[in-house]
C-alpha cells in the first residue's frame, strides 16, 4: 500500500489538541475523516507527537497509508484543503514515502517556538496567538537561564502528572531566547519531549524574566525533579511546532 506524507498547518484554538479523543473536535479526527472521505476508503492518521489543546502547528508532519496511488498530488491538496481550510488547517505538502518512514519513530528533531507578546496593550491581530506578559522581562535574565536547560537532563521539574513516557531524561539540544519588537520568541530543540515540558519551562522562564525566582533558585527547581516546585505552565495559545526534522 502506497505511504504518503502530510505536512500540516494547523490554529489550535478551536481543537482540543491533536490526537482523536471520544469527545470533542481533534486535528488529527478532522484530517482523517476528510482524507478517507476524499479517497473513499478509511485510512489512519500518525502524527509526529500530540499537541495539546489550543496548540499551534507550522509544520506538523503524519503520515497514512490507503489502497490506491494518489495520482495527482497537486489535485489532492486543493481538494482537500477546500475541507479543511474554513476549520484553520492547511495540508502545505503531500510526500510519497517507503515504508521505513513513519512520522513519529522516524523524526529525529523536534523544532518548538513559544511566543510571547511582552507589551502593555494587549493584541488585537494576534489573540490567541502569544502569551500576552503587561510586565517588562528581564531578556538577559531569560536567556542564562536558557543556558541550563541545554544538554542531557532528568527533566521531571517539567513533566506533567499524566506523562506516559518511559523515561523524564531528555536531551535538549538547543534552547534559544530572542527579541523584537515587543515579542519574545523561545525555541526549544529535542528528539522528543515530555507532556507540558516546553510549557513548563517557559513558564519557569517567565518567573526569572519578572526576577520572581534568582538565577540559583530556576536551577534549584530545575534540579529539585519536583513537578511541585515548577512554576504554572503557560498558556498553549503561545506555542507552535515549527517543524520536525528527519
Amino acid at each position: 500500500m502506497p505511504r504518503y506524507q502530510l505536512l500540516i498547518e494547523y490554529a489550535g484554538t478551536n481543537f482540543r489538541g491533536w490526537q482523536v479523543q471520544k469527545k470533542g473536535k481533534t486535528i488529527q479526527g478532522l484530517i482523517q475523516k476528510k482524507v478517507s472521505d476524499l479517497l473513499r476508503e478509511e485510512i489512519i492518521l500518525y502524527g509526529s507527537g500530540r499537541t495539546d489543546s489550543g496548540v499551534h502547528a507550522i509544520e506538523q508532519s503524519a503520515h497514512f497509508e490507503c489502497k490506491n496511488k494518489i495520482k495527482k498530488l497537486d489535485i489532492f491538496i486543493k481538494s482537500i484543503n477546500h475541507f479543511l481550510n474554513k476549520h484553520g488547517i492547511a495540508i502545505l505538502k503531500i510526500k510519497r514515502k517507503n515504508h521505513n518512514f513513519h512520522a513519529r519513530f522516524s523524526a529525529k528533531m523536534r523544532v518548538y517556538k513559544y511566543m510571547i507578546i511582552n507589551r502593555l496593550g494587549a493584541p488585537a491581530l494576534e489573540k490567541n496567538r502569544g502569551w500576552h506578559i503587561m510586565k517588562k522581562l528581564d531578556l538577559e535574565l531569560m536567556k542564562k537561564g536558557a543556558k541550563k536547560l541545554i544538554g542531557t537532563k532528568d527533566f521531571s521539574t517539567f513533566r506533567a502528572s499524566t506523562c506516559r513516557a518511559k523515561s523524564p531524561v531528555k536531551t535538549m539540544k538547543l534552547v534559544k531566547v530572542k527579541s523584537s519588537k515587543n515579542r519574545i520568541e523561545i525555541e526549544f530543540r529535542s528528539q522528543s519531549f515530555l507532556q507540558q515540558q516546553v510549557r513548563s519551562m517557559v513558564g519557569c522562564l517567565k518567573y526569572l524574566g519578572e526576577k520572581k525566582w534568582s538565577l540559583k533558585k530556576f536551577e534549584d527547581v530545575m534540579n529539585s525533579k519536583k513537578r511541585s516546585l515548577c512554576a504554572p505552565p503557560a498558556p498553549p495559545e503561545g506555542l507552535y511546532l515549527f517543524r520536525v526534522f528527519y
